[in-house]
């Protein structure tokens, strides 16, 4: 099961998947153009919901759908360090379609 994890360090920020960097998959859809960031709502960290999302599904359409609300529930409440796994995932899609 993948996990993803964050940390903020003296050179900046660090967004690892398995231990290899995490691509903020502009290509897919771009929020931003300033890169990753969490805590908060906003479009830094929407682009890292997406970029964890299209890695974690492979599904351009459904993870740009889901940014948004993966950033509010998620990513804005995750703490300067973080590690998610792909259970934690799994969880925030369960509720997702429940609603």
């Amino acid at each position: 099961m993948k996990t993803y994890e964050g940390k903020r360090t003296i050179d900046g920020l660090v967004v690892t998947a398995d231990g290899r960097p995490l691509p903020e998959h502009y290509e897919v859809k771009r929020f931003t153009k300033y890169g990753f960031e969490w805590t908060y709502v906003g479009d830094s960290p929407q682009q890292l919901s997406l970029a964890i999302l299209y890695d974690y599904l492979g599904d351009k359409e459904r993870a740009i759908s889901l940014s948004e609300p993966f950033m509010k529930t998620v990513v804005a409440n995750l703490d300067n360090d973080w590690s998610l796994t792909g259970a934690d995932i799994d969880a925030f899609l369960q509720g997702a379609n429940a609603h």
